[in-house]
């Protein structure tokens, strides 16, 4: 730099330093999967995925969704998604696992999207609008206060009926521990004024989605076979005793739990899943 040099053009070289270099655009044609942050996209590579059929316990659900995916990965029409329930019980590891299928079967046409329901999805939207490949946005363990009626109404403009409304290569996956993902209140039952119209509206959310599928909580039958599933698949030998005693100690049987025990077992064998 020339001692010359007028002080403008060195206050803006000495900046032009400190900027970090603009993040370069993700490209949307090649990952299995992307983290929108809201600005951008980060590549996520592999996809980190049980195999679909080590998902047990939630037949009926499973065969829905991975059916629902394979029709979005052939570009066929196919439906946004709700799965609510039981914490635990797979819901996101389904969907994730849906994908991973779809991709095995289809290469290179759909990818899963992990976002969050906030003002950026539209920018989202908008980029995939225009890209030659089918997309799974995970809206993930979703929930919306009482207070917070604008986030809810923006889901429910992308998900049909508004300007902004998701393209047609994109679909919505949405998980969440209630069907009517807007928290409510016992209070709204007794409000003498127009009460069915708040109810009514806390469930539209709910009703936009075409397949909306209920995870239930685990029977014991259930959450011993989805043990047994995943030791047959990983060379594990387990006590149901065991298994039933582990499940009593946090209270509860779902998939979740199921694999914490799997993983203990792989511990104590040496052994990495």
């Amino acid at each position: 730099m020339s001692a010359g040099q007028d002080p403008l053009e060195r206050i803006a070289a000495a900046l032009e330093r400190l900027a970090p270099p603009p993040a370069a655009r993700a490209d949307w044609r090649v990952h299995p999967a992307y983290v929108w942050t809201g600005s951008g996209a980060r590549p996520v590579d592999p996809l980190e995925a049980p195999p679909i059929a080590l998902i047990c316990g939630v037949d009926a659900q499973k065969a829905a969704v991975a059916e629902n995916v394979l029709r979005l990965a052939r570009g066929a029409a196919a439906h946004d998604m709700l799965l609510w329930g039981a914490r635990g019980m797979g819901k996101s590891a389904l969907i994730r696992a849906a994908v991973r299928a779809a991709q095995g079967s289809h290469p290179g046409r759909i990818a899963l999207i992990q976002a969050a329901p906030d003002e950026s999805l539209a920018a989202l939207l908008g980029e995939l609008r225009a890209v030659d490949r089918q997309f799974l946005i995970l809206l993930d363990d979703l929930g919306f206060d009482a207070g917070d009626a604008g986030s809810a109404r923006r889901l429910r403009s992308w998900l049909e009926g508004g300007v902004e409304a998701r393209p047609a290569n994109v679909r919505l996956a949405v998980t969440s521990n209630r069907r009517a993902i807007v928290e409510r209140h016992m209070a709204e039952q007794d409000d003498p004024i127009n009460p069915r119209d708040v109810v009514d509206d806390r469930l539209a959310l709910a009703d936009r989605f075409g397949l909306s599928l209920g995870f239930h909580a685990c029977s014991q039958d259930d959450y011993l076979a989805i043990i047994a599933g995943y030791a047959t698949h990983y060379g594990l030998v387990f006590a149901e005793d065991e298994a039933l005693a582990w499940s009593k100690q946090r209270g509860s049987r779902s998939g979740r739990v199921a694999w914490q025990f799997v993983n203990e077992l792989a511990g104590r064998a040496g052994k990495t899943l």
